[in-house]
């Protein structure tokens, strides 16, 4: 029987693999754990993983979140920021926790919701993952059909986009393909490590108007 002090043992940058984990087991955990917990799971195949994240990966994907706003304020499109829900599907026997989520071209159908139920609702239209993302994790997001995942690591931004249940490497982003986000993200992400969050996105606002 997993207890929570698996959480209170994990050290930041660790990653706690588990199987086979059952269905019901998986909710258990998730109830166990709390919905303010600091780690983050992922489940797919019957395999759970559960992983406390490093600071420089909350600074990470914070920032990279901002600038994705900027983009979309840039293209006046409008969105619903989801951070890290939890989303699952049972009958996919999938469920994950993104660094960060954002419902665009379907932001109307999750306005006022507290709650997501996939077997209802649309998944996010683009997930954000800034660390090396693990087989389980890819597994969760393509059994639960999110159309457009970015992975930033390493100072390296990877655009995945579903096609036929899989993802496939792009290097346009379906979702802003007046910008080449593979090469802006990670230039300004650098560029912030110099000047400062705050000053790295007034200079990122400023070139996309430009």
């Amino acid at each position: 029987m997993l207890s929570t002090s698996i959480r209170l043992q994990l050290e930041p940058g660790e990653r706690v693999t588990l199987q086979p984990v059952s269905w019901q087991r998986f909710e258990e955990v998730l109830a166990e754990l709390g919905d303010r917990r600091l780690p983050r799971i992922a489940y797919a195949d019957r395999t759970l993983e559960i992983m406390a994240p490093l600071p420089e990966h909350e600074r990470s994907k914070v920032l990279i979140a901002d600038l994705v706003k900027l983009l979309l304020r840039a293209q006046k499109q409008r969105w619903e920021p989801l951070g890290s829900t939890t989303f699952k599907r049972e009958e996919m026997l999938a469920g994950i926790e993104p660094d960060d989520c954002f419902y665009i071209q379907n932001y109307q159908a999750v306005i006022g919701k507290d709650r997501i139920d996939l077997a209802v609702d649309p998944p996010p239209d683009l997930a954000i993952e800034t660390d090396v993302t693990s087989k389980t994790e890819l597994s969760a997001y393509q059994a639960l059909g999110v159309p457009e995942l970015w992975i930033y690591a390493k100072g390296k931004l990877k655009i995945n986009v579903l096609e036929n249940g899989e993802y496939r490497e792009v290097s346009v982003s379906p979702t802003f393909p007046g910008f080449a986000v593979i090469d802006l993200i990670p230039q300004f992400m650098q560029r912030a490590k110099i000047v400062g969050v705050s000053q790295s996105l007034e200079e990122f606002e400023a070139f996309i108007r430009s």
